[in-house]
C-alpha cells in the first residue's frame, strides 16, 4: 500500500501511524502495525483504494467490522460508501439476508441512500422484535423513519382497499341492489383483509379478490370496473417502496 494513497483518504494520519510527509515513509519501506484482523484490513483497504473485495467473498460481518473501523482512521464512511462505489454495491448484495442489520449500519452513518434502498426489504419486518441495542444503534431519526414507513403503507392500504367500487348505471344483469349486495361484502372483505395487514404483503389483493368470488369476477363485466382494478394494483405494488416514499 502506499503512504499517499493513505494520508489522501485519511484526516488523522492513519490515526496517527504515518507521518504527515508521506515521501519519508515510502522510500523506508515502513512496516505498520495495525490492530485489525486480516480479513478487516484487507476490506478496508479495498474501500480506500475504490476496489472490489468481492472476489475475496468477505463475510457480512467482516464488512460490518470494516466499515466501523473506518473513522478510526480519519475516513468518512458517508464519503466513501456511496451508489456509485464497489463497497456499497457488495454491502446492498446482503440486504435480503441481512436487511436489518445492514440497516443499522446504514443509519448510524448516516448513509442514506443505502438505507433508503435496504429499507425496502424490511417491509415485512416484525418491529417489536428490535432490541434496546438494535435500537440504539439504528438511532432516533432513521428508527422513526422505519416505523413511518409500516404506518404510512398500511395506512395507504386501508385507504386504497376500503372504500367500495364506484356504482355504475343499472344493467340487466347488475341492479342497485346487485351493488349494494357488492358493497356489502366488499366492506366485510376489506375489512378482514385490512385488520391484520403489513406493510410488504403485495399479495393482500389477491387474496382479496378470491374473497370477494363469485362476485368480483363477475362485476369485471361492468363498465369501469376493469379501470378501478388496475388503480388498485398499481396503488398496492407502490406501497413496496421503501423509507424514501
Amino acid at each position: 500500500m502506499h503512504a499517499s494513497a493513505l494520508l489522501g483518504s485519511s484526516g488523522n494520519r492513519f490515526n496517527g501511524l504515518l507521518p504527515s510527509n508521506p515521501g519519508s515513509c515510502e522510500s523506508q519501506d515502513a512496516v505498520l502495525s495495525i490492530p485489525e484482523h486480516s480479513t478487516v484490513l484487507n476490506v478496508l483497504l479495498h474501500i480506500i483504494y475504490d476496489m472490489s473485495c468481492i472476489h475475496y467473498s468477505p463475510p457480512f460481518p467482516t464488512l460490518v467490522a470494516a466499515v466501523n473501523c473506518l473513522s478510526t482512521y480519519g475516513i468518512s464512511p458517508k464519503l466513501v460508501i456511496v451508489p456509485s462505489t464497489p463497497t456499497y454495491t457488495l454491502l446492498l448484495s446482503y440486504a435480503p439476508l441481512f436487511p436489518l442489520e445492514l440497516y443499522a449500519l446504514a443509519a448510524s452513518f448516516d448513509l442514506y441512500d443505502l438505507a433508503v434502498t435496504t429499507s425496502s426489504h424490511l417491509l415485512s419486518f416484525p418491529l417489536a422484535t428490535i432490541t434496546d441495542e438494535m435500537a440504539e444503534c439504528i438511532g432516533p431519526v432513521y428508527l422513526k423513519r422505519l416505523f413511518f414507513l409500516h404506518f404510512g403503507r398500511s395506512d395507504a392500504l386501508k385507504r386504497v382497499l376500503l372504500p367500495p367500487p364506484h356504482p355504475h348505471a343499472p344493467t340487466p344483469w347488475c341492479d342497485f341492489n346487485e351493488q349494494k349486495k357488492l358493497t356489502r361484502a366488499w366492506a366485510l372483505a376489506s375489512a378482514y383483509l385490512t385488520w391484520d395487514a403489513r406493510p410488504g404483503v403485495l399479495f393482500v389483493f389477491l387474496r382479496f379478490r378470491d374473497n370477494l368470488n363469485p362476485i368480483y369476477r363477475s362485476f369485471h363485466k361492468f363498465n369501469g370496473i376493469g379501470a378501478t382494478a388496475s388503480y388498485r394494483t398499481s396503488d398496492l405494488r407502490s406501497m413496496s417502496v421503501g423509507i424514501e416514499g
